[in-house]
């Protein structure tokens, strides 16, 4: 069984989903890959406004949208993805508040941490683009080599948003 939990955000609205006592998602409302792996679940889908977790996870958007600075490893999380989706999101779980990492940034740790010489940075943005924990894995905070805005699933105005409020310069 799936819980579920409608938030309402500065960024718009939010589905909080619930797993096996986890955390599985936080989609925005018309993002791209909406549901992602959850999709063919949809009919197991329920709301639970008593859900310990995703009242955790409401609490920790709270304070998130208020300027605090919530730490990730208060949720546990359960994104369903693959191995390389997994290790991209773990990478930009490390990405502190207020700062920005690009993808070649990211490739590059991932192939050195797998003894290889490079990793392309697309496939870095592929995974990022389908991060099913949006604004908790922060992948908003993945920008261009150039520090310019890329592609988000939620769209870039929602991405200028969750920067701003993390007091990031776009200016540069």
């Amino acid at each position: 069984m799936l819980y579920t939990m409608r938030y309402e955000s500065p960024v718009g609205p939010l589905l909080l989903v619930e797993r096996d006592g986890a955390l599985a998602g936080v989609w925005m409302e018309g993002q791209k890959y909406y549901l992602g792996t959850l999709r063919d679940l949809q009919g197991e889908m329920q709301e639970n406004a008593d859900s310990k977790v995703l009242n955790g996870t409401k609490d920790w958007l709270d304070r998130y949208f208020k300027g605090e600075k919530p730490v990730i490893g208060e949720l546990v999380l359960h994104p369903e993805g693959s191995e390389f989706q997994k290790e991209v999101w773990k990478i930009l779980c490390k990405i502190p508040y207020g700062e920005t990492r690009t993808y070649c940034d990211i490739a590059r740790e991932i192939a050195a941490g797998r003894s290889l010489e490079s990793m392309s940075a697309q496939a870095v943005g592929g995974a990022v683009g389908h991060n099913p924990i949006s604004i908790i894995i922060p992948c908003h905070r993945v920008v261009g080599t150039d520090g310019s805005l890329r592609g988000y699933a939620g769209g870039l105005e929602k991405k200028r948003k969750l920067l701003a409020l993390e007091g990031v310069d776009m200016g540069k």
